[in-house]
């Protein structure tokens, strides 16, 4: 990987003052025209204005000495890995001019699909998203603006504050939605699965250069700030959080602040030892896996917890092993909602006396799935909860958490895969849109793993045997009394027995695209995504070309990128190329291309070989289109770390060793560690699964 450079100040011979910003969008090409004046001191003599300069093309610049003509900029020189560009002037500038070419905070700007909603062709998905987004970047207003970072080693001030906010936001204005559940899914899981990398990084993390920063905008800064602000609240309590909030935006408005600065005010408001406990989550990467056993001692129950660090390689083998100070609640049977303990676990092994506890009660740790942590329950424990996943009497984000936990144990070796095929086979009566969809997510995730064997179509048949009872309930068309989360479930199940290939769901899929082809019939927006995952993952040149043809005649832009993300389930290897030259071409935006490609890589095992090629052969042209931005991250992550082979691990960073790409440079460490812990998981496993899945077949469990 190429040397990192220090970073450098703009020179200090001009000064900004103030800006007027005038911005023209072009909503069709997502471009905008405008013009730029700003007030600025020349400290010292010189003919060029240095400026912090992103994604923007300068048509004319030019300065105004007071009382003086207009005198024009002879030149621009980018220098775009440093994201600045220098202006030079024909003649000396001297002190005291207005010049103009620069962002201004406060105005907000959205993609299309992240800010309009059509009332009969949006679906529930967008609704939501586009409620998220504008939660989001309002939430900045005051986390980012008012109060701005005093540098990027805060950036999480500004992210994390604004990822949680924008939830507390959707609920409010939407509780029926259960955003909070949906928060343990998209973001906490989410986060925790690459905070388990040793490739991770700190929520803080020291930036010296500019070109590193983009390093930092991923799921860290974003997911975990957002879920350790989650643990956080829950632990002060949200009267003195408001308090402690309040002195902090109070005292740092328009001003810098740094994350001590946070603590100090929430420390003050709420006579906690803040900083202590969260300087463990925010100046070290990673997170505890919290070991729990149990003994019954007359009324009693005495529990036996210990700390270590989770690794997503197997268990922590080093000496000196991080600890962490974890908010611990603990619920039990008796009154599944709420704690019967909270306590705070500030050393490496702790024994804790719940009074009054039934030989018969179950015992769960994290209620609410707010702790950032995992939990590894002895296995009498794990006994004891299964059958409250059955009969519902857990609640829905803690069924979600177990589930979570024990399949990241499986994936990193601590517990064998087939232990969590049992447990998954549990949630026959599940009624929950989120804890359908982290469990779909995580049969994903082992079904693109099992694309590498002989024997994949055995896990789809585990897939549609678990989907069915669910997809059978649901039905095709909304009852009357369904709401948002009931379409969103809706869409889930068919789009996941669809490709499985589930034959009563692939015949009514073909019908309904037939008759939304011809125009008889059109398909809800809510099932559009389902049926055409379906028809092209089971469909032949035809079928792509009429989606093709669908994606051309769109006026919608959330039509067109719906389409986009599914195109790549075909199955053909002549048709997959069709796609991939597809992504690059003029009917695609290039900020969605990414999303065209990586629907291919996840696709099929096939798809996953010829997108890497592609990206290969056309990495010039990609790289000059997204150098320095988070989507050349997002393309490396969604084309290769499906991978499960050693040697494709070397081949990735010998490929980025001749083509470096920096500002993703630690998210291809990533994924090549991805890829070894895949092999590695391939070969401890593989053969387990294998028997289970055929023993199932030979005798199919009863439910």
């Amino acid at each position: 990987m190429p040397e990192k450079r220090p970073f450098e100040r703009l020179p200090a011979d001009v000064s900004p003052i103030n800006y007027s910003l005038c911005l023209k969008p072009d909503l069709l090409d997502f471009t905008f025209e405008g013009k730029l004046e700003a007030a600025a001191q020349v400290r010292q003599a010189t003919n060029q204005i240095v400026m912090n300069c992103a994604d923007i093309d300068i048509i004319t610049a030019s300065y105004v000495p007071e009382g003086d003509e207009e005198i024009h900029a002879t030149g621009f020189n980018y220098q775009n890995e440093d994201e600045k560009v220098t202006l030079s002037f024909p003649s000396t500038l001297q002190p005291d001019f207005a010049a103009g070419a620069m962002e201004n905070w406060g105005l907000v700007t959205y993609r299309e699909t992240a800010l309009l909603i059509d009332s009969k062709n949006s679906c529930s998905s967008s609704r939501q998203w586009v409620a998220l987004v504008v939660g989001h970047e309002l939430a900045h207003q005051w986390f980012g603006n008012l109060v701005t970072m005093e540098w990027w080693t805060h950036l999480w001030l500004n992210e994390g504050f604004a990822s949680w906010i924008e939830y507390l936001c959707v609920d409010h204005c939407f509780p029926e939605y259960d955003i909070w559940t949906q928060f343990v899914s998209a973001d906490y899981t989410r986060a925790q699965e690459l905070d388990a990398l040793d490739n991770s990084h700190p929520i803080e993390v020291s930036v010296g250069h500019p070109s590193e920063v983009d390093e930092i905008f991923d799921a860290i800064s974003y997911s975990k700030g957002a879920s350790v602000i989650r643990m956080l609240h829950d632990y002060i309590g949200d009267k003195d959080f408001k308090k402690g909030m309040n002195m902090y935006l109070t005292k740092f408005q328009q001003k810098n602040a740094a994350t001590e600065d946070l603590w100090e005010c929430l420390e003050s408001a709420s006579g906690k030892p803040i900083a202590a406990v969260m300087n463990t989550w925010t100046k070290q990467m990673g997170f505890p896996l919290i070991y729990v056993e149990a003994e019954q001692v007359e009324d009693d129950r005495i529990l036996k917890l210990s700390q270590r660090k989770f690794c997503a390689s197997g268990p922590y083998v080093g000496e000196d092993c991080p600890q962490w100070m974890v908010p611990i609640t603990i619920s039990t049977s008796e009154d599944p909602n709420h704690a019967k303990l909270k306590i705070l676990m500030d050393k490496p092994e702790m024994n804790i006396v719940l009074k009054n506890v039934k030989p018969d009660q179950w015992v769960k740790l994290n209620l609410g799935t707010v702790g950032f942590y995992r939990t590894q329950y002895s296995s009498a424990m794990l006994e004891s909860l299964l059958p409250g996943i059955r009969d519902l009497s857990l609640p829905p984000v803690d069924r979600l958490g177990l589930q979570n936990d024990l399949f990241s144990l499986a994936r990193a070796g601590i517990i064998s895969t087939v232990e969590v095929l049992k447990v998954m086979e549990a949630f026959v009566n599940e009624p929950n849109y989120t804890v359908w969809s982290d469990l779909s997510c995580n049969l994903g995730i082992l079904s693109t793993l099992l694309s590498h064997t002989d024997f994949y179509e055995e896990i789809q048949e585990f897939v549609k045997d678990v989907f069915s009872p669910i997809g059978e309930r649901l039905g095709w068309d909304p009852k009357p009394g369904e709401g948002h989360l009931d379409a969103l479930l809706r869409g889930l199940v068919l789009g996941k027995l669809g490709k499985a290939g589930h034959k009563a769901t692939l015949e009514e899929a073909r019908r309904r695209f037939k008759d939304h082809v011809e125009g008889k019939q059109i398909l809800s927006a809510d099932l559009r995504s389902p049926v055409y995952l379906t028809v092209l993952k089971h469909g032949d040149g035809t079928t792509l070309d009429i989606m093709i043809k669908l994606h051309k005649q769109a006026d919608m832009q959330e039509e067109k990128n719906r389409i986009e993300r599914v195109l790549g389930a075909t199955l053909s290897p002549e048709l997959i190329q069709k796609v991939l030259t597809f992504a690059l071409s003029e009917e695609v935006r290039p900020q969605d291309t990414v999303s065209v490609i990586g629907g291919v890589a996840g696709g099929s095992k096939h798809g996953r070989k010829a997108a890497w090629k592609f990206i290969k052969e056309n990495w010039e042209e990609l790289y000059n289109r997204y150098q320095g931005g988070f989507l050349i991250s997002r393309l490396i992550k969604l084309s290769v770390e499906g991978f499960a082979v050693d040697k494709m691990a070397g081949e990735v960073k010998a490929f980025f060793e001749s083509h470096p790409a920096p500002s993703a440079e630690r998210t291809i460490q990533q994924c090549c560690e991805n890829i070894l812990l895949n092999a590695a998981w391939l070969k401890r496993d593989a053969e387990s699964i294998h028997q289970y899945l055929l023993q199932r077949k030979a005798s199919p469990p009863t439910v």
